[in-house]
């Protein structure tokens, strides 16, 4: 079972890794940087973590999605989101930002050269099973919105 999902709404996952950019710019835009340090809430990431986040988490779509295409069925390895964190005292909110926006990119357009018949190639992961292409798509596009709805929440826009 795919645990982003329900935060598709319908909408097609393509979609929604196209439109992240620009929403994700939107809602921080005129943040200052103390602003962008503070944790949203007690025991939350701040603005700049979860831009760090992101841009981590693409960096494992990318490669996710190209082993995908180079091995059908081969089983990609899950990570330790909070042991990541730990070092994105490391990286500025700017930095995060432009990272996860030049993978992003990058990876919309290895997408143009996906087929039909490869969005259907299977990845097997050690907790969630055997599961299409497709699906890790679905995956990503849900996360996105997960954190771009977190984000909205606690910002309060």
């Amino acid at each position: 079972m795919n645990p982003y999902a329900n935060y598709l709404d319908g909408r097609d996952a393509t979609d929604i890794l196209i439109a992240t950019p620009s929403e994700l710019q939107a809602l921080i835009a005129g943040l200052t940087i103390d602003q962008m340090d503070q944790p949203l809430a007690p025991g939350k990431w701040s603005v700049r973590e979860v831009l760090a986040h992101l841009a981590d988490c693409e960096i494992v779509w990318a490669f996710r999605m190209r082993q995908a295409m180079e091995t059908p069925g081969a089983t990609v390895t899950p990570f330790d989101q909070d042991v990541w964190a730990t070092r994105y005292s490391a990286y500025s909110a700017a930095d995060a930002l432009r990272t996860f926006l030049a993978l992003r990119a990058w990876n919309l357009s290895l997408l143009t050269t996906v087929s039909a018949a490869e969005r259907s190639n299977p990845l097997s992961h050690p907790e969630r099973g055997t599961f299409p292409f497709t699906e890790l798509l679905e995956s990503i596009a849900g996360h996105d919105r997960n954190h771009l709805l977190r984000l909205k929440e606690q910002l309060g826009r």
